[in-house]
């Protein structure tokens, strides 16, 4: 089956994690086009400009971090699923944090799932894969 690739958004400022991830997705069976910003306030304000210039240009899903600098990614996921043209687009937590308070606030906050990053490169990519394996293969993303 034929799919147009799938837009990621990758929000981390990890040059190694962004390293690692933009690896394990190069290696995915599924096509996909990876934006990375390195910052909150950038992730917002391309996802609002895309939201009002170009909805094609809108990624399918988000990959995000909680520790970024400018705004940090719960106040970037707040945002996003408060913004009408955003919301449906899901939001995967992927950070080092594994305080039980980020967990909770994080899904309190509408994200989609929550994965702690491991700290084993080969792990690491494991837990990529299986990101692809769901969100591409398993489930299927709504169309902007």
């Amino acid at each position: 089956m034929n799919r147009k690739p799938i837009k990621i958004l990758l929000v981390e400022d990890n040059e190694g994690d962004i390293l690692l991830t933009t690896e394990a997705l190069e290696e995915c069976k599924v096509g996909n086009e990876l934006k990375v910003l390195r910052n909150g306030n950038d992730a917002l304000n391309f996802l609002v400009t895309c939201s009002q210039t170009n909805k094609n240009e809108l990624p399918d899903l988000i990959l995000l971090d909680i520790n970024l600098p400018k705004k940090n990614g719960h106040e970037v996921l707040q945002s996003a699923k408060n913004h009408p043209d955003l919301k449906h687009i899901p939001i995967i937590i992927l950070t080092t944090s594994s305080s039980e308070l980020d967990i909770l606030k994080a899904y309190q906050e509408h994200c989609n799932c929550y994965i702690i990053k491991p700290l084993e490169v080969s792990e690491f990519l494991n837990v990529t894969s299986k990101i692809e394996e769901f969100w591409f293969n398993v489930i299927r993303l709504p169309n902007n």
